[in-house]
Parts: structure tokens; sequence; C-alpha cells
């Protein structure tokens, strides 16, 4: 069976548009090493504007000017700035490359020490670009995409919130308790799976729906069909939030609904050919250690 699919390549590969990691400017001189390695391969390097402030450098460019000037994107950060710059540049739908400096490193497996020996396959088309799907959250009127999930949860430590979930528009569930994950299959390995629920490979098309610490044993994580339209309205008078990704805060009041939904486009991340997820998870999540 083949589990990798839709790795069309790129057609160019000679700008890149590099983005770092927020408020760490002592990676100045390991930026400037690297983009020596990229020019080395006749690959422009574009820095973006932020980025570059915090440097000290004047060669910055807007956000999304740098998307459209570029071939692809390199985040250099942890999976965290990749997934901020997947969210960013959504509407842009350009590939990004993860190089890691962080340490759990799910998304962002190529290292600093890697990189030329990377660019010298991928100039060569020996590389593969994973596509992964993304939700379309519509919260109070307003459509955010999400990366890795969107948490609903009670505003303060004490109490609990009701959630009436309904697929399709057709009533399924009630949720209480501190709140409810909805997770894409990538972001299967972040918050939701720290609340019991399942991993699912990246690469499927699917919603996650995980309750966290629920009033009622029998509630339990639900994996529905990608294609399905899934709702959550906030019941009873309850204050709660959502949360895009751990970044995004928005405030529900009560009768409030949530609409999850699949993204139109998916998020595109160049990996090595070789990768292979399952020894992602053997070596980060210490899968068959004694």
């Amino acid at each position: 069976m083949n589990i990798i699919r839709n790795n069309k390549l790129l057609k160019n590969k000679s700008v890149a548009g590099f983005i770092l990691k927020p408020n760490c400017a002592d990676i100045k001189d390991i930026y400037l090493d690297i983009k020596k390695i990229f020019e080395s391969f006749d690959i422009a390097v574009l820095l973006e504007e932020n980025s570059a402030n915090e440097l000290n450098l004047k060669t910055g460019i807007e956000f999304n000017t740098l998307c459209k000037q570029s071939d692809f994107l390199v985040t250099l950060g942890g999976d965290g700035t990749l997934i901020s710059v997947a969210r960013r540049g959504f509407h842009h739908q350009k590939a990004v490359m993860g190089i890691n400096l962080g340490t759990l490193g799910f998304l962002t497996d190529i290292m600093p020490n890697e990189i030329a020996a990377f660019l010298e396959k991928f100039i060569q088309d020996k590389y593969r670009i994973d596509h992964r799907m993304m939700i379309k959250a519509t919260i109070n009127g307003e459509e955010v995409v999400a990366f890795n999930d969107v948490v609903i949860s009670r505003e303060t430590v004490t109490g609990m919130i009701t959630l009436e979930a309904f697929v399709n528009e057709r009533l399924f569930n009630k949720y209480t308790g501190d709140g409810v994950i909805i997770s894409t299959p990538t972001g299967s390995t972040a918050y939701n799976l720290s609340c019991n629920g399942p991993v699912l490979y990246p690469l499927t098309d699917a919603f996650i729906v995980t309750p966290i610490s629920p009033h009622s044993l029998t509630q339990r994580p639900l994996v529905l069909p990608a294609d399905f339209k899934i709702s959550f309205k906030n019941r009873h008078n309850q204050s709660a939030i959502a949360i895009v990704d751990g970044h995004d805060t928005y405030e529900l009041k009560p009768n409030d609904i949530i609409i999850i939904e699949i993204a139109s486009s998916k998020a595109q991340l160049i990996h090595r050919s070789e990768r292979n997820y399952f020894d992602v998870l053997n070596k980060k999540l210490h899968w068959g250690a004694n």
C-alpha cells in the first residue's frame, strides 16, 4: 500500500523565503551560515522583515510579498515556528521546509548540520512534499485555519462547560467537562495525545474529537470523516474560550457556535524522501523502549 500521496514536487526552487523563530536574536550566526549554504547551491535567500528586524538586518521583506517572491519557504526554529508560517501563508500555498532548532521536531526534521547533504538531494528532486490536512473554523462569523487543533475550553479554573455537538447539523453528543479538542491527524500527537486521544497517520483526512476531563466516563475520543461539518454550541449560562493551535484565543458567550470543516487547501511540508513517520514516533515517543 502506498501511504505517501500527492508527492508533486516543486517546479522552481531557486528562491527560498526564510522566516526565523521570533525572540531569538542569538540565531543570527546560524542563519548567516545557513544562508551561505543555500547560496552555494544557487538558491537565493530572502528574509522576512520581522526576522530581519530582530537580527538588525536591513534586508527584510513583508511576509505576503516574501511568499509571492519565493519558490518555497524555510522556517528556522521548531515545530511552533513552522505551524505559525503554515497558517500565515495558508492562502499562498507555498511548500515549507523546516530546519529544526527546537527540541521535539515532529515536523521540522532537518538539522542544521544536515542542510548541505539535504540540499544536494533537494536540487536533484530527491525529496518529497507531504500534504497535511488543515481545519477551517468559523468562530462568531470569523474564519480561521488551524494546523494542529481547535480547543474549546472553560474560561475559568472552576466549574464545567457543556457543549452540544452536531454532525451535519444533527445533534450527536453533549460534552460536559473541561472542554473538547478538535484535532487534525497531524495534531493527534499534540494536545490530543496528552488527553488520551488516538494517534492518526498524518496524511489521512479525518477529525479527532477528544473530550478534556469529561464529567462522564462514557465520553471517549471519536474519529470522524473530514467531509463532515461539525458544530459545537456553548450551552447554558457559561463562558468559554476557543484556542486555535495554542496561540489565538476567542471568547465564546452562551449559545455561541463554532463550525469545524476541512480547509480548502492543505499545508505542504518538504521532507527528506527517506523520512519514515513511524520511525519518528518511535524516536520522539520512545515507543518500543525497554
